[in-house]
């Protein structure tokens, strides 16, 4: 008898568990959700202008057009010395940081003594199109960007907060573009 309430105890606990388990699963199948931030369309802070320069008018050009869309430092470094699809390009953009725009969307004249800051300090350099897009921006040569061997982020801290025309080669991961600069090797 001793030993039939004690079989019947543990069946009890085992329904009580499975019972419960299955509760539990039943809860977070019903539990919204977490969400996810909202995606921004467009520009952020449209009403944030750019110092000089318009889409249509750019106030400068950066980048020189390359022969081919990577140079051989950049062949010689890829795998197997072959780097990604890459697409020469020329597109119209405001230069900003990139961080803070992504960060708190601030970009223009108002945001230009903290983006110029943000640059010399070693923040990424970005590229803001008129529909929104931002391209980050960097030099193109491998092995001279890697060994401080050129000067882009000064052109691009001179140009801060303006709409202007760069030109170098495009490529695209997973969602994420960049645009690598030709023409900035230190003489």
């Amino acid at each position: 008898m001793r030993r039939a309430k004690v079989v019947l105890g543990v069946l009890c606990l085992l329904l009580l568990a499975f019972s419960a388990a299955i509760a539990t699963q039943e809860g977070a199948a019903k539990k919204p959700a977490a969400k996810k931030p909202a995606a921004k369309k467009g520009m952020l802070l449209p009403d944030w202008k750019a110092e000089n320069g318009t889409y249509q008018a750019p106030a400068a050009k950066v980048g020189e057009k390359p022969d081919q869309p990577w140079t051989q430092t950049t062949v010689s470094a890829a795998v197997g010395g072959k780097p990604l699809e890459g697409e020469v390009v020329t597109v119209t953009g405001e230069i900003i940081d990139y961080s803070c725009y992504l960060q708190v969307g601030k970009h223009g004249e108002k945001h230009k003594d903290c983006g110029v800051k943000c640059l010399r300090n070693g923040q990424p350099i970005g590229l803001l199109a008129e529909d929104g897009t931002i391209y980050l921006l960097m030099e193109e040569e491998h092995d001279p960007r890697r060994d401080s061997m050129t000067d882009f982020r000064g052109a691009a801290i001179e140009n801060f907060a303006d709409v202007v025309e760069v030109t170098g080669t495009r490529s695209a991961v997973d969602g994420q573009r960049a645009i690598y600069v030709h023409g900035y090797l230190k003489k």
